[in-house]
């Protein structure tokens, strides 16, 4: 998607982070951006923002774990601009810890927003696509935790979730004329470690917030430390925005796990080199 500019743009998790700032970027393109969050007054400040950058931008309230309410939000989005391009299903939380910090109420909250949002994005905002048969983009965030598992609580099981879904999709939607991409960022300056300011209340029982194994202070202090010096949103919308230009299927934000993710492939291979020249029973 060469020409970005009068192209029609929809965001979750749009009010801060890396919503924002790939909002941000694509307005700077040209593009219409209709951004969605939960939070209603960030929301509304972001909006208020970047309309004084004389961006065409809108916003619209919803809880994305609700597929009723994303449905509501798709509706605003044809209503205020008649089509839409781009989808960045970008809505996080890190919900629950490792083994032990488990509870029903983290997995079907973290669940529901990182991967059900996701395929609720898909299922409802494909056909629209289609329907005006100018193509379109998808990108999906998932996280580097994406590709490498660090534990098995929630929060690593959804975004390996979001990168299946998304390999798959891309293969799927492609002679369609929908792309997909799939973005894996590292520690990114954001509040994704705070995400239970915005728990709904039909979550309460919800664990240890931080991606750690465990409550463990000293874990989550790190981890807040990271993302407290990470890298810049901003810098990670202008890679999404060159990403749906030059239809990357993969969108890394550094290098600084790929030597992880190389052990892990190594690891995978091992693996196959262990059954290798043995002729399976039939």
């Amino acid at each position: 998607m060469k020409d970005l500019a009068g192209k029609v743009a929809f965001v979750t998790g749009a009010a801060s982070g890396i919503g924002l700032g790939v909002a941000t970027a694509l307005a700077q393109a040209g593009v219409k951006v209709m951004l969605c969050d939960i939070e209603q007054a960030a929301l509304a400040k972001a909006v208020e923002g970047l309309k004084l950058t004389n961006a065409d931008v809108d916003g619209v309230l919803a809880d994305v774990s609700l597929k009723s309410e994303l449905q509501a939000a798709a509706a605003a989005v044809i209503a205020r601009y008649g089509k839409v391009h781009i989808v960045v299903n970008n809505a996080g939380v890190t919900g629950g810890g490792g083994y032990g910090a488990w509870t029903d109420a983290s997995w079907n909250w973290t669940i529901g927003v990182n991967l059900m949002a996701v395929i609720w994005g898909v299922e409802i905002f494909g056909p629209l696509m289609e329907s005006h048969g100018e193509g379109g983009q998808f990108v999906n965030t998932a996280s580097i935790a994406g590709m490498i598992s660090g534990n098995g609580g929630p929060y690593n099981v959804t975004k390996y979730g979001v990168v299946a879904l998304s390999e798959g999709l891309r293969n799927e939607l492609g002679p369609r004329g929908i792309r997909v991409s799939v973005l894996c960022p590292g520690f990114i300056r954001t509040q994704i470690i705070d995400s239970t300011r915005n728990l709904p209340d039909r979550f309460a029982g919800v664990t240890d917030a931080s991606p750690a194994a465990g409550p463990a202070p000293e874990a989550l202090k790190m981890i807040r430390d990271r993302i407290a010096g990470g890298i810049d949103p901003l810098y990670v919308g202008e890679l999404v925005r060159e990403g749906v230009e030059n239809d990357w299927p993969y969108i890394f934000t550094d290098n600084e796990f790929e030597p992880f993710i190389e052990a892990r492939f190594a690891r995978i291979k091992e693996g196959f080199d262990q059954v290798r020249g043995r002729e399976p029973r039939r």
